[in-house]
Order: C-alpha cells, then sequence, then structure tokens
C-alpha cells in the first residue's frame, strides 16, 4: 500500500487546489476541477462504477456489495480543495526515512521542521514521512484522506474474499473555505452512513465538532488629505482597529484547546476609505455559540455609536453546526470505527474536531457522518507534513470499517 499511498499524494499535492472565499463558483478555483477530473480517469482505472461527477464538481463513486446480506450502504468522503492559509501553489513534496531529530525543508531558506518547535515530531522517528520543501503548505489535509481511500477501495477491489457492502465514495470542493456540502447531494449519494477520511494524528475519530459562524465587518470613512483633515477626516482603518481590539486575546486560537471556543481574525484588508474585517466564531456548545455571534454584533454597534450607524455594516451567517447532536443516536457507526480501530492494534483518540469537517453539515442534511484520522500533522502550513505509516493504517481502517459492517449483519 506505502508506494501506492505515496505516489497518489506526490500527484495530487503538486496540483493546485486551493479555494478562495471570494469566488461565487463550485469549485470555486480552477485547480479542483483539474485534480476532479484526475480523480474521475483514476476511479475507472481502479475499478469502481457509477463514476460521474456534476456541474458543481461533486465526484461520487461505487464500490458494489460482493454479498446477498442486507448490509447498510456506507460512505467516504475527502475533499480536494487546500487551505487558504499558506500558498499551495508550486508544491514540491519529498519523502523521507524519518531518524530522528531536525529536518531540513530548505537549506537556502533556512526553514527546518524540528521536536524543539513540534515535539510530536519526535513520535515519528522510524517513520517514513512526506515533507514540504519550506515553501509551500503539503496539501494532505485533505489530498491524504483522498489517497487513503482510493487506495483502500482498490484494495478491496484486489481481495473479494473480504465481504462488504455497497460503499459510496465522494471527492467534494471547497471544504476550507466552509461551502464543501452546500451542493452535495445526500439523495444521490445514496448511503445510511458515512465517515470524511478528514482527521489529523493516528487514531482520530471525531463526532463533535464547533458550531460555527462567520462575519464580515464593514468600515466606512472619510478620506481627505491630511494636511487638511481636521475635523473631516473619518479614518476606517483606525474603526477596524478599534473593533479588532476589543476581542479578548485568551478566546483566540492560539489560546485555547479542547471544548474552548474562539474568535479568530481571518483577514484584514482596506484604507482610510473604506476598511474590511473578517472573523469567525467557534463553539461546541450553543448557547456560547449564540453568545460569540452577540458579541460581535455588539462590537459592531458600539463603533456605530461612536462613528454612526452607516459607518459599519456587519454581515454574518452561520456555517455549520455540532454534528454529535445527529450522530449520537445512531453512536454504533461510532463504535464501529473505534472497534476496526483497535482490531488494527490503532490506539482510537476520541475527541471534537476543533476546525470544520464537511460531516457538521452533511450530519444536517440527513447523513450521520463522523471523521477519521489521515495521519497527518500541521496542517495548512510549510511545517506540514504525513507519515505514510499512518496513512497506510488508516486505509486499512477504511476497509476494515467497511468488513465489520458486512460482519454485524453475519
Amino acid at each position: 500500500m506505502k508506494e501506492q499511498l505515496i505516489k497518489r499524494l506526490e500527484t495530487y499535492a503538486k496540483i493546485d487546489t486551493q479555494s478562495d472565499m471570494h469566488s461565487q463558483a463550485t469549485p470555486s478555483t480552477p485547480g479542483q476541477r483539474d485534480l476532479i477530473k484526475l480523480l474521475e480517469n483514476e476511479l475507472k482505472e481502479v475499478g469502481l462504477e457509477e463514476v460521474s461527477y456534476d456541474e458543481n464538481g461533486y465526484l461520487m463513486a461505487t464500490l458494489p456489495a460482493n454479498t446477498d446480506k442486507d448490509i447498510p450502504a456506507i460512505g467516504f468522503l475527502a475533499h480536494v480543495d487546500t487551505a487558504t492559509d499558506f500558498t499551495g501553489k508550486g508544491v514540491a513534496p519529498k519523502v523521507i526515512d524519518y531518524k530522528g531529530g531536525d529536518i531540513v525543508l530548505n537549506e537556502d531558506l533556512q526553514v527546518t521542521l524540528s521536536p524543539k518547535d513540534f515535539p510530536e515530531l519526535s513520535n515519528y522517528e522510524g517513520h517514513q514521512l512526506m515533507v514540504t520543501d519550506g515553501t509551500t503548505l503539503l496539501g494532505a489535509d485533505d489530498k491524504a484522506g483522498i489517497a487513503e481511500i482510493m487506495t483502500a477501495m482498490e484494495y478491496l477491489i484486489h481481495h473479494p474474499e473480504i465481504e462488504h457492502g455497497k460503499i459510496r465514495i465522494a471527492f467534494t470542493p471547497d471544504e476550507e473555505i466552509g461551502r464543501g456540502p452546500h451542493k452535495f447531494d445526500v439523495e444521490r449519494f445514496g448511503c445510511d452512513y458515512a465517515y470524511t477520511v478528514d482527521g489529523g494524528p493516528l487514531g482520530e475519530l471525531q463526532y463533535e465538532s464547533f458550531n460555527a459562524a462567520a462575519a464580515r465587518v464593514t468600515f466606512y470613512g472619510n478620506s481627505v488629505h491630511p494636511g487638511t483633515a481636521k475635523n473631516k477626516m473619518v479614518n476606517a482603518g483606525k474603526m477596524a482597529a478599534q473593533f479588532i481590539n476589543k476581542f479578548p486575546d485568551e478566546e483566540s486560537p492560539e489560546h485555547t484547546e479542547g471544548y474552548e471556543g474562539f474568535y479568530h481574525l481571518i483577514s484584514v484588508e482596506g484604507d482610510v476609505e473604506k476598511s474590511t474585517v473578517y472573523y469567525i466564531g467557534r463553539d461546541h456548545d450553543r448557547e456560547k455559540f449564540e453568545a460569540r455571534k452577540d458579541t460581535l454584533q455588539k462590537y459592531a454597534e458600539e463603533i456605530q455609536s461612536v462613528y454612526g450607524e452607516k459607518a459599519v455594516e456587519l454581515e454574518m451567517n452561520d456555517q455549520y453546526y455540532n454534528m454529535r447532536e445527529k450522530i449520537e443516536p445512531v453512536k454504533h457507526i461510532v463504535d464501529i470505527a473505534e472497534q476496526a480501530m483497535k482490531n488494527l492494534d490503532i490506539k482510537p483518540i476520541i475527541h471534537p474536531v476543533r476546525g470544520g469537517t464537511d460531516g457538521s453539515q452533511i450530519s444536517f442534511m440527513g447523513l450521520p457522518t463522523p471523521n477519521l484520522f489521515t495521519g497527518g500533522e500541521n496542517f495548512h502550513g510549510k511545517f506540514e507534513y504525513i507519515s505514510i505509516d499512518n496513512m497506510e493504517k488508516a486505509a486499512k481502517t477504511i476497509v476494515e470499517i467497511g468488513r465489520l459492517f458486512a460482519e454485524k449483519k453475519a
């Protein structure tokens, strides 16, 4: 499996598929469609059936059941886009046999991946790792998930002795900008249960997610020559700064963990005449989530009270909700994934998702969808890496989940 996983991830990683929150198209960028077309051909070559993708770039395929048992249809999903936080253009992945210590990613730029900065790196001594060249992200989030699903399906095709029901797979666009499932056709997918393969380190199994909202706050000023600006100029950039400074620093991503929610400043842009800030608010608890939205509204109104109602425009929308609400009634699907890992001597790590997953929205669309690990670390930046050894375990976990669903019907 390892050679297949390496080849696939290297191929996928080199295609620039960063999504674009400013685009209204689906997919939001042409690179995503390039990868989808490649995957469409690969699915057919591997031997899957009913391979199709719609005008919005949602690619689906079927591995038919190899038994007459009445087994629930299950699905596995991964997203083709990569994060907007750091460039994904010109990715040049490298595979190394990690023997411990520092990894020099880019000698010329003096970029080093070190266990001093990332202590968990020490856990991968003896592993085969895929890393970046220090100038881009890797894109293992979630191209590793794609590679693992593809490899698992190919394995099942070549091992018909492993009994399984109908398995559907889907590769989707624009997860990183929160729009992944917006045009996903649950009915066309045709599954009883599904899993996203979009997690991090070995053993991650997640069925709780944040409640999530996004806010765009636009400030309108009045630009006047600074030499004659007294009592005339209104600086939108300063208004934006005043708004930003209202948020408690201890409630930002860099100071929170576990079930702690946060406000996250995504970007700031503008000038004296007009400035815009983008925020996201996150919390696992629904009441605290609603309170965070109220706080965003309150801070905008406080700026309005100083500069006038027309000086501030707040646009806010909910992105997704905590999928636990929809998965707990069918928690046996989490139990099956947990058992699959234990059968493979993988210690399940069940904790809440501290990020987005398509499963949050899809669960509320009627398809309960917990999240499985991929084996990656440090997503969304130049220090991203993934263990090929753990990618293999992820692929085997997918295979084992399929087998266990069939076994439960024995």
